[in-house]
């Protein structure tokens, strides 16, 4: 029933019946509104205020100290002061709806109610809570659903930032606990990797030797074979000369000189050849002993390559605990993306929400006048409860006065009503008696005017 504009729709008296018993603000019967009693109007209409929470707590039927110090008997008043608040909130509920002015809200709607301007004002009022009810259910709903998604992300996001901050704590205390042992195989491997540099240029060194000895050798070969080669000649020449003793003894004797000569040159030469030999064979050794120390040396290096060899194990170790740092830096990294994606998704269920918060407030801003009129009534009431908080000491003060004085003017009435009962009997005496004696003049008089016309008819 609640409609998009507000509107002022005829309800008939079984649906103001229902409504009052729906909402649960009063329990009346047909009757009741097709024969208004004062008494029931105005609890209707208290309770229709109370309901639209348009009474206030300072709207309970009692005057202000100061009107109360300008009646005589306040007393008396406690009924009329209600009704004049009761209509006064009344009509300006009634203008705030923009209630059409062919039906004026008056005081005597309150005090002789009409069965038909009771039922318009009665349905404007009610037609009014079924409006703002159906307007407060659909925001309810809007408000009630971005709750809960706005509670849904925050606990999305504290589970993945915890999540995430774990598996980092993680990571770091792992990379933590292999950081000692990754620096101490980083330190290794730069010492064998120096041990690796110190023993290849050992073997260079070494190798440079032995190419030195080889040339030597080759060197001594070549001699070796010259000496020999010259031996085989001599002794050639030997023979020759022999076969020539036998022929010639002159010549013989010249060669014999020449050959003296060639002996003792074959002998220099033999003695230089041993020598050469002597050098050779020396060589030799020295070639072995470098040959053992090279085997020895190789020895080492191959000690080394297996070192070395280790050294690329442990290398590999190395690069495989690199890999897995890696990996753990990609998850990381991973893991931040993924909380970056988290939070993107997050600002997308802001902007969903923002959104959500505009259509929530297009549909709110019909219901904005309704809402800013209670807001100025409630912070009126604010500003007059923080205004009355100051003022209560200053009240209270008068309070006990005023009681005395109502006292005493209660005490002074009751003596004027007093007197005033007495004289309104001795009134009510002076009254019968003139009425009597009034009578008997009539009585008297109309008497003497038929002896009057009878004397006349006679004549």
């Amino acid at each position: 029933m609640a409609m998009s504009n507000y509107e002022y729709p005829r309800l008939r008296r079984p649906e103001i019946v229902q409504l009052l018993n729906n909402f649960q603000i009063a329990t009346v019967t047909e009757n009741d509104i097709s024969n208004p009693r004062t008494g029931v109007v105005l609890d209707l209409y208290t309770r229709i205020l109370n309901y639209l929470d348009f009474l206030h707590d300072e709207d309970n039927g009692q005057l202000d100290f100061d009107a109360l110090e300008h009646l005589e008997n306040p007393d008396l008043h406690v009924g009329s002061i209600h009704a004049i608040k009761l209509y006064n909130k009344i009509k300006e509920m009634l203008n705030l709806l923009e209630c059409p002015k062919k039906y004026t809200f008056n005081f005597a709607d309150l005090l002789k109610p009409d069965p038909h301007r009771t039922e318009f004002f009665l349905g404007a009022l009610l037609n009014f809570c079924l409006d703002r009810d159906g307007r407060l259910n659909a925001i309810s709903e809007i408000v009630d659903e971005f709750n809960a998604l706005e509670q849904k992300i925050v606990e999305i996001e504290e589970n993945n930032i915890t999540q995430l901050k774990l598996a980092i704590a993680e990571c770091n205390e792992a990379r933590e606990r292999e950081l000692p042992s990754v620096q101490e195989v980083d330190a290794k491997v730069k010492e064998l990797r120096q041990t690796i540099a110190n023993l290849n240029n050992k073997q260079m060194s070494l190798r440079s030797t032995i190419k030195k000895l080889k040339e030597k050798t080759v060197e001594m070969d070549d001699k070796i074979s010259d000496a020999e080669y010259k031996l085989v000649q001599n002794v050639q020449e030997h023979g020759n000369l022999l076969s020539k003793i036998a022929q010639s003894p002159d010549k013989v004797q010249r060669a014999l000189e020449e050959k003296k000569l060639a002996r003792e040159e074959a002998r220099n030469a033999e003695r230089l050849a041993m020598h050469n030999f002597h050098e050779k064979t020396a060589l030799v050794e020295v070639i072995s002993k470098v040959h053992k120390k090279m085997s020895k040396h190789y020895k080492q290096v191959q000690v080394t390559q297996e070192q070395v060899n280790s050294a690329k194990t442990i290398e590999k170790d190395l690069k495989t605990l690199k890999a897995k740092l890696g990996d753990e830096e990609v998850l990381e990294k991973s893991l931040e993306a993924k909380l970056v994606e988290k939070q993107t998704k997050v600002e997308h269920t802001e902007g969903l929400n923002k959104q959500s918060e505009k259509e929530c407030g297009f549909m709110m801003d019909e219901g904005t006048k309704y809402l800013s009129s209670i807001k100025s009534e409630a912070e009126s009431k604010r500003r007059d409860i923080e205004t009355r908080q100051r003022n209560v000491e200053a009240i209270l003060s008068k309070v006990d006065v005023i009681n005395s004085r109502e006292t005493s003017v209660k005490e002074s009435a009751t003596l004027k009503v007093d007197q005033m009962e007495i004289k309104c009997s001795e009134l009510f005496e002076v009254f019968r008696k003139y009425s009597n004696s009034f009578d008997a003049r009539v009585v008297e008089s109309g008497l003497k005017n038929a002896t009057v016309k009878r004397a006349g008819f006679d004549n």
